[in-house]
């Protein structure tokens, strides 16, 4: 049992199925031994006719070679009677000889014995022909002929009488064989639904603890964590997971009490520090380090995509993962370069969990050229562009959004195109957010994520980033029109 338990999910699921495969084969094979030893028996039942009946055969052939060799002496036929000559002696040889008791063997004996006195006649025919003694052969074959047609009435009646025997013993062979065929497949039924329920048995018992973490995982979503550890039972794949789950669980716990002390505590900094004025930032500062831990957050994620895959959720395990690419790429890449490509991948993280959220309220379209993908430009401008499109250009639109993202190669110039077919802009507004004299609030509540960064920013953040020569431009029409925000980087003379 002990081995049983440290057995893997696979080796146990395998060994199951095994199990209960050999022991069908098994089955399977008496079954066929038995039918295939009754077979055998049927097909010897009528062995003794088709034996007579090639026998009789032989004889009529060789009578009629004989025949035709003493009117034409033709050389084919004297060929073709010591060909049936030497059949005859052969099947005869397979005949009884000696002397018994039993009605048929002395039959046998007897057609044995005249066939033999047969041949013995027809050579003495063929001599006397070869001889030309006409007188001689004609008596002979006469003789010749009435002793044939004896052994043909002998071998006729042995043959029916034999095979009123034999059609009785068919008949008793197919009866056991019917009788026997029912019977093992009634056992083979049994067997089957045995070993059925023996793998039922044995998979309920893996399931179980796939059941009990399942239905923890969705007390720990509901917000009950304070439920008992899971039992390890089994030191397999559910058990390694389940054991995990545990520690999951507990750390979760601990983190959510530090997290109180640690507010607890701050609380009271906060409320001695208020008392100076010149700690008031320090105070603030403190407090803000207070919060959940980003890196915490897409950790959790990341545990939650595993449930939700052991769950066979996989919507929700690709949401959590994309949920949890965005954050970390948030938490890894503030601040600090990257490249175009990664920028895409993030708009992809963007729009699947906007997906998700919004349904087929709007359409989403890139059209990329990899060449121009691994140029080097600063974390987080492509995603807060998108989002502006979405929440400034479609999203209150009555008909379906449109958002499309162009990546493409001009004249020593990387060309990024982000358009909408939304609510457009004025001349006076488009001016006003190149100049920075308006900006999209950054606490937007009804997207799914949601960074904070402003177009100002981005543009601030590229003509920093490439020594003002990069290249920011918005197109519309005005209202209603759609809007583009065009962008133009330049590559370097390995790019180019």
């Amino acid at each position: 049992m002990k081995k049983l338990r440290s057995m893997s999910l696979q080796k146990k699921i395998t060994s199951n199925v095994v199990g209960a495969l050999l022991i069908v084969l098994a089955v399977n094979i008496v079954m066929m031994r038995v039918l295939s030893s009754i077979n055998l028996k049927i097909e010897e039942v009528y062995t003794g006719n088709v034996r007579l009946n090639e026998l009789d055969d032989t004889l009529g052939s060789l009578e009629s070679n004989l025949e035709t060799y003493v009117r034409t002496k033709s050389s084919d036929a004297m060929e073709s009677y010591f060909r049936d000559e030497q059949a005859l002696r052969d099947l005869l040889g397979g005949l009884n000889g000696q002397a018994v008791d039993d009605p048929e063997l002395i039959a046998e004996k007897n057609i044995r014995s005249l066939s033999e006195t047969y041949l013995d006649l027809t050579a003495q025919i063929i001599q006397a022909k070869r001889g030309r003694n006409v007188q001689k052969y004609a008596e002979l074959a006469e003789e010749a002929s009435a002793l044939g047609n004896t052994i043909h009435v002998y071998i006729d009646s042995l043959n029916n009488e034999r095979f009123q025997v034999n059609s009785a013993i068919f008949g008793q062979l197919i009866g056991r064989w019917r009788a026997q065929e029912g019977t093992l497949q009634f056992v083979l039924l049994a067997v089957m639904v045995a070993a059925l329920l023996v793998v039922i048995f044995m998979t309920s018992l893996i399931i179980k603890p796939l059941k009990d973490l399942a239905s923890a995982a969705n007390e720990v979503a509901a917000g009950n964590l304070e439920q008992e550890a899971l039992p390890v039972r089994t030191r397999d794949e559910i058990g390694i997971v389940t054991e995990a789950f545990n520690q999951m669980l507990e750390s979760i716990r601990r983190y959510i009490r530090q997290i109180r002390e640690n507010l607890l505590r701050e609380q009271e900094l906060r409320e001695r520090e208020l008392l100076m004025e010149s700690h008031l930032k320090d105070a603030r500062l403190k407090y803000l380090q207070a919060q959940i831990d980003p890196h915490f957050l897409f950790n959790t994620l990341n545990a939650a995509a595993q449930l939700a895959m052991m769950e066979g959720a996989e919507k929700t395990e690709e949401l959590l993962d994309n949920t949890a690419a965005f954050f970390r790429y948030n938490v890894r890449r503030n601040d600090k370069d990257t490249t175009l490509r990664d920028e895409v991948g993030l708009v992809d993280n963007f729009i699947f969990i906007s997906k998700v959220r919004f349904g087929d309220t709007f359409v989403f379209e890139k059209n990329i050229d990899e060449s121009v993908l691994n140029i080097p430009v600063p974390s987080m401008m492509l995603q807060p562009l998108i989002e502006n499109s979405f929440k400034y250009g479609i999203r209150d639109l009555e008909r379906q959004g449109r958002i499309e993202l162009s990546v493409s190669r001009r004249d020593g110039w990387a060309e990024i195109s982000v358009w909408d077919n939304g609510s457009g802009m004025t001349e006076e507004r488009i001016a006003a957010v190149l100049s920075g004299q308006w900006e999209s609030a950054s606490d937007d509540r009804d997207l799914p994520v949601s960074n904070g960064v402003g177009i100002w920013n981005v543009m601030e953040r590229l003509r920093l980033y490439f020594d003002g020569k990069s290249t920011f431009e918005i197109n519309s029409d005005g209202p209603g029109t759609g809007t583009e925000i065009l962008i133009r980087i330049p590559l370097g003379a390995e790019e180019a």
